[in-house]
């Protein structure tokens, strides 16, 4: 077990920094301007000029195991994952918003699979036509699956998802709208996009577009401090909460193996992406599932040299299952899988993960340490002794305004 003992010392150590008295935070969104700030830095001009600046980092150390069985250490990663500066506001008057955001860690500036680096995150401005209904023209994340659009600030675990990261949307530039609509004691919220289908900050490459739309139903009515929107209740909502959703996304001509994201393909393919999610919470007790089905027609292209690229097509499922104790302590459960179409399952494998999580909130979410141990496994095999098993643990600090 070469070195894997002494990192996993080092790992507690840091996540037992994590002591200490909790006080609400604001929750971050990543679809719309912040005007009321309780966080940050805020320079104001009422009413014409409002600007909100704030930070977060992401500081981690992990380790992945050789297999199920050999615990040696095959990777240790100790890096800053996300190191982000938003503004946000709003200018002329309260209903012409912006939001704004960059990146500077090699992850989030696509560094590590691409050779340009990717500052720009989210760049967009808006416009309220009332309190419930809003438009945006810009960069910013796709009303897609729940999972994808909390912000990764305000997840219960160091990293997304693998259902996540095979059939998200993420970003993408175009025309986006937002509609709220109450009803009694219930509310609906409608969400759609019109974008270019290729990416943020992506080249004009063909006529093809991005359709987007969403559905919310909501109920029992709005969760406090907007909840909906992120994992774990911290909030301790005294009624049960609950959002059901579903949407759908049809990429017309995507250039990309996941659409808006991963390598160039040879040649343009369309994908419909299908996602259904929830989110619960009550007294501490948080739930979240989201399920994804991802079609295209022919999922292989090829280049002059008879190379192959694939679109990646197939079914997702994510559930997590939480309790956040009085004074800010979580325990959280992830179960979730990844199984290529049928077309594909002779070069991509099922692969399934299960994490359990830890997680001491300082300060809500923009102060807190996570502690996480996980599985991997494929082929529907979690022995031990199968190819391609492993263990991780993961310990990450988060720090923001």
């Amino acid at each position: 077990m070469r070195c894997t003992l002494p990192v996993i010392r080092v790992m507690l150590c840091v996540a037992g920094l994590a002591l200490g008295h909790v006080s609400t935070a604001q929750t971050e969104s990543d679809e719309r301007a912040l005007l009321d700030v309780k966080n940050g830095i805020s320079i104001s001009k009422e009413p014409k000029f409002l600007l909100n600046l704030r930070f977060r980092m992401q500081a981690r150390l992990g380790l992945n195991t050789v297999g199920g069985e050999d615990l040696s250490t095959d990777k240790v990663e100790g890096r800053i994952r996300r190191l982000r500066l938003r503004f946000d506001g709003h200018v002329l008057n309260r209903k012409v918003q912006y939001y704004i955001q960059l990146a500077f860690s090699k992850a989030d500036m696509d560094l590590e699979s691409g050779a340009i680096a990717q500052p720009i995150r989210d760049a967009i401005l808006y416009y309220n036509f009332s309190p419930n209904f809003y438009m945006g023209f810009g960069q910013s994340k796709l009303p897609g699956n729940r999972e994808r659009v909390v912000s990764s600030g305000n997840l219960q675990f160091a990293d997304r998802s693998i259902a996540n990261g095979a059939f998200t949307l993420d970003r993408d530039f175009g025309v986006f709208g937002y509609w709220t609509i109450p009803a009694g004691g219930t509310l609906f919220n409608v969400k759609g996009a019109v974008t270019t289908g290729d990416g943020r900050n992506a080249s004009a490459i063909n006529s093809g577009m991005d359709y987007t739309g969403r559905l919310e139903f909501l109920p029992f009515g709005k969760f406090e401090g907007s909840g909906d929107y992120s994992e774990g209740d911290l909030e301790r909502e005294m009624t049960p909460k609950l959002s059901i959703a579903a949407g759908y996304s049809f990429n017309d001509d995507a250039v990309r193996t996941g659409g808006q994201l991963g390598s160039d393909l040879y040649a343009p393919r369309d994908m419909g992406t299908l996602i259904a999610d929830l989110m619960f919470k009550w007294k501490g007790v948080g739930a979240m599932f989201e399920v994804f089905d991802r079609r295209t027609s022919d999922p292989f292209t090829f280049d002059a040299d008879v190379a192959q690229r694939t679109a990646l097509a197939g079914t997702a499922m994510n559930s997590q299952l939480s309790y956040c104790w009085p004074k800010h302590w979580e325990l959280a459960g992830r179960y979730a899988f990844v199984q290529p179409s049928t077309r594909l399952r002779s070069s991509v494998k099922k692969s399934e993960e299960a994490i359990l999580g830890l997680t001491k909130y300082l300060n809500g979410h923009r102060i807190k340490a996570h502690l996480n141990v996980g599985y991997r496994w494929t082929e529907g095999d979690a022995a031990l002794d199968h190819p391609g098993n492993s263990w991780n643990a993961m310990v990450q600090v988060e720090f923001g305004i």
